[in-house]
């Protein structure tokens, strides 16, 4: 069976799963779930890899019961440490050994060695792994803390860790604010059900009709770089946002609205981030639960290590009490971002383009702050006004399409040969004619314009509130006609089938 949620077999395989949920008793719901989760990692190929997420599972179980037990705080210092010893270094190996390795070699080579240490080492790793490790492990820290409650059993905690939906893409969980829900009974209710497929129907219009058209136009400029430069390079990573975009986030649409069918309420994820006006605002609006989890689980703790309090002081002595805990911030928040970095993959274009590039934007707006306001009074234009609020806008969205050239071009090199085509080569494609050469032809890019303009309304909706509740509010027919037109529409227009897989989502290796 694919993994992709958009695979025919799955979709049979959730349909089964949903008739067979509320069929069964209801305290039994939970211990379904779990089969199913296990069987989900079995049918998708992992089978021996899921011996991964249960050996993060046991860790954490065994460390948990340690700190539930003592009081003695060494002894829950070192559970902790042993743990978080267990699931980093799982995730290390699996997903960081390749990196170290081309690191090492490009070390050797730069000092003339032929720069082939440990070629060709590759191990593979499950399914969402850093997703799981993430939520597993911020629920250990939270026991150690004491704000949230010890689980007794081994099974549930797996199902927490495990829980099919989510493993393949997200969102991180906080077992604090999520984890009691899946244990509970829960009865059908008609209408969360009902919003639970036209959730997923908006996600598989977004992941069917735009991301995989975007990705024809990106696959063709990007697999052959050397080819294109100029304004073929803007489009492609124009096209390449809104394909990561409408891929990530629409998983995250069918991830929460199958959770939503069997009663469960997920974290949101996104929030119509390209509408952001900095690139700080875009981070709280753009993956919002990894966001959440490294400023809770890394960004706070690194600020209260020993290091980093006598640095403040030191740096508040010398330069002022303002400066000085501004300089500690940005010097915490590079290693927060370049944790960022690593995070979405082994490999430096990674740690550059998701990582210390945004760092830099971030202390470069804080610092340029006080100079543009002054600038708007000197020019006497109102700062508060739209006009300036959409220049806001396309300046953050230009500078997260410079990152998305770093994240999608196949190494450092490439990228940085690609933004100085795109800034200093003429207009020049692999094969010159219309400007829908690169993977689409007019009738196809004219499909794809029209699904960005409903995608753009829906978004502009959203900032008024939830577009599904407002639609409930009309009349019979007037939701008859637009669920079904976007059903439709995707069905007729999205690129689907039972022999089809489509893109396996981007997201979905971390």
């Amino acid at each position: 069976m694919q993994a992709t949620f958009t695979s025919f077999y799955f979709l049979c395989f959730y349909t089964c799963i949903l008739i067979l949920y509320y069929l069964i008793p209801k305290k039994t719901q939970w211990v379904f779930l779990l089969f199913v989760s296990v069987a989900y990692y079995l049918l998708t190929g992992n089978g021996i890899l899921i011996l991964y997420p249960i050996a993060a599972c046991a860790a954490a179980y065994a460390g948990i019961r340690v700190m539930a037990g003592t009081d003695d705080e060494k002894k829950r210092r070192m559970a902790l440490f042993g743990v978080t010893a267990v699931l980093i270094g799982i995730l290390v190996v699996l997903k960081y050994v390749n990196f170290a390795v081309h690191t090492v070699n490009g070390l050797v080579r730069l000092f003339g060695g032929s720069g082939d240490v440990l070629a060709g080492l590759k191990l593979m790793a499950p399914l969402g792994v850093s997703f799981y490790t993430f939520s597993i492990l911020g629920y250990v820290i939270d026991v150690y803390n004491k704000i949230a409650v010890p689980q007794k059993s081994f099974f549930r905690l797996a199902l927490y860790g495990m829980y099919f939906p989510a493993v393949l893409s997200g969102p991180i969980l906080r077992y604090r604010e999520d984890g009691e829900q899946f244990f509970a009974p829960h009865a059908f209710d008609y209408r969360q059900v009902v919003f639970g497929f036209q959730r997923m129907v908006w996600g598989f219009f977004k992941i069917l009709v735009i991301s995989e058209r975007m990705n024809l136009i990106v696959n063709a400029v990007y697999d052959d770089y050397t080819a294109y430069s100029g304004i073929y390079i803007w489009i492609a990573t124009v096209c390449y946002a809104f394909q990561l975009y409408t891929n990530f986030s629409g998983s995250m649409d069918i991830v929460l609205g199958m959770s939503q069918t069997f009663g469960l309420r997920l974290p949101e994820n996104f929030e119509t981030p390209f509408f952001s006006k900095t690139i700080s605002e875009y981070w709280r609006r753009w993956h919002i639960s990894l966001g959440v989890w490294m400023k809770e689980y890394v960004f706070y703790p690194i600020l209260r290590t020993q290091f980093f309090t006598q640095t403040g002081k030191r740096m508040r002595e010398r330069f002022g009490k303002k400066r000085g805990k501004q300089l500690t911030t940005f010097l915490a928040m590079f290693l927060l971002w370049f944790t960022v970095g690593v995070w979405h993959g082994g490999d430096w274009k990674f740690v550059i383009g998701s990582g210390l590039l945004h760092w830099a934007y971030i202390v470069c707006g804080e610092l340029l702050t006080p100079f543009y306001g002054k600038l708007m009074e000197k020019c006497h234009v109102d700062s508060k006004s739209k006009w300036v609020d959409g220049l806001r806008i396309l300046r953050t969205f230009f500078l997260v399409n410079i990152g998305f050239v770093f994240f999608r071009a196949e190494s450092l090199a490439a990228a940085l040969h690609m933004l100085k085509a795109a800034v200093c080569g003429s207009a020049r494609g692999a094969a010159e004619g219309t400007l829908f050469t690169p993977g689409l032809d007019f009738i196809e890019a004219v499909i794809a314009v029209v699904s960005l303009c409903i995608l753009f309304t829906v978004s502009l909706m959203q900032q008024k509130g939830p577009v599904r509740e407002r639609i409930e509010k009309k009349k019979l027919p007037v939701r008859f006609i637009l669920w079904y037109a976007l059903l439709f529409y995707t069905i007729l227009l999205g690129y689907y089938g039972p022999e089809y897989s489509a893109a396996e989502f981007i997201y979905q290796g971390f």
